[in-house]
């Protein structure tokens, strides 16, 4: 699968974006093809940018960061806004992973997934356990089989233009790339793997 890579925080860079790297690995390593990864800031305008990009290059976009009730979580509005076919069980499930492993701090995470044109967009938290946990019980299995599902009879207003993404007028123009955003892959070696399902612990957050 083509898939996109985007990392929300004010304060990661690509040595020390663990969830980042650890999904670069795991794609890698199951034979997808990434398209881009970039890292931006807790900004609306920032964050629909670099969505509004990767919807057009890629089939399957995941961003990471900024999902939970701060004031600096910004991500859950902008991915919502972009949305036209939601994807609810994506969220419900992973909040109930999430309730096995931190209980009642699982609400905090308003993690989310639907269409977007001919991608799917999935919003991730930010921790690297929460990422893991998303990966590994959701993700890792279900990419191939969702990229089918969004592409086998095509979707509204998508063209079949061989993989690219057409500009259409869902969406203004997207902003030139911030400075020092980072985009496509960076060379780094991927962080070591986070441990197993079912160890992020409460007190350290659900990873929002």
């Amino acid at each position: 699968m083509r898939v996109a890579l985007l990392i929300i925080s004010d304060t990661r860079t690509p040595d020390t974006d663990t969830s980042g790297q650890y999904l670069l690995a795991e794609l890698q390593a199951q034979g997808h093809q990434v398209t881009s990864y970039r890292i931006v800031k807790d900004d609306a305008v920032e964050i629909r940018a670099a969505l509004v990009a990767f919807v057009r290059e890629a089939t399957i976009v995941i961003s990471s960061g900024g999902t939970g009730i701060t004031g600096r979580d910004v991500t859950i509005p902008v991915v919502e806004s972009l949305i036209t076919k939601p994807i609810p069980g994506f969220g419900e499930l992973f909040r109930m992973l999430s309730y096995a492993q931190v209980g009642g701090a699982a609400m905090l995470s308003r993690a989310v997934a639907g269409l977007c044109r001919g991608a799917v967009i999935f919003a991730l938290p930010g921790s690297l356990n929460a990422v893991t946990t998303a990966w590994e019980g959701l993700l890792k299995s279900e990419l191939s089989h969702l990229a089918f599902e969004v592409t086998r009879h095509g979707q509204p207003g998508v063209a079949d233009l061989g993989g690219a993404r057409p500009a259409g007028n869902l969406f203004s123009p997207p902003a030139a790339t911030p400075a020092g955003t980072l985009n496509n892959l960076t060379g780094k070696p991927a962080a070591a793997k986070a441990p197993e399902l079912g160890r992020h612990k409460p007190g350290s957050g659900n990873g929002s």
